[in-house]
């Protein structure tokens, strides 16, 4: 069975996330969907609550499962058996950080390859950030993410109003 990491915030979850997520199944037998539950971002959603977001999203694509790590992303693809981790680029800075990323993963474990999936056109624009922003400031992104993450959106900006 092939199985590869598509590691992220998820900080929420978009359309542009589930598009890549769709076409790695297509490669692989199983796709784990994995938030990284110790980042130096500043989120706004917790681990759980991204967790939560995550599973409701994928709930009908079989070929993938939801987790959170904790260690380096490497050591978790290893842990789980992972012969890949995934990464979706939207711009050309996209893909000089992921080159970064990948050259760093490869020294820590070449046995780990790193598949790169461009976006599809439709969600080539598609971010996190600018979805928390554009609900932030009190519209709904529904072109964006699914309807229970823009209900989310609305309860996260109306608790802090």
């Amino acid at each position: 069975m092939r199985i590869a990491v598509y590691p992220g915030s998820f900080d929420p979850i978009t359309y542009a996330h589930l598009d890549i997520a769709a076409r790695a199944c297509r490669v692989f037998d199983r796709v784990v969907m994995s938030v990284f539950d110790q980042p130096k971002k500043n989120l706004l959603f917790s681990t759980e609550e991204r967790l939560d977001l995550l599973r409701e999203a994928t709930q009908h694509m079989p070929g993938v499962e939801v987790a959170s790590y904790s260690v380096i992303t490497v050591d978790f693809a290893r842990a789980i058996g992972a012969c890949a981790l995934v990464r979706g680029m939207r711009t050309v800075s996209d893909f000089e950080a992921e080159f970064q990323m990948s050259q760093i993963n490869r020294s820590l474990d070449a046995e780990i390859e790193v598949v790169l999936l461009a976006s599809s056109l439709r969600y080539g624009h598609v971010s996190s950030s600018a979805v928390r922003e554009m609900a932030g400031l009190g519209r709904d992104p529904v072109e964006f993410v699914p309807p229970h993450v823009v209900a989310a959106l609305r309860q996260k900006f109306a608790q802090r109003g």
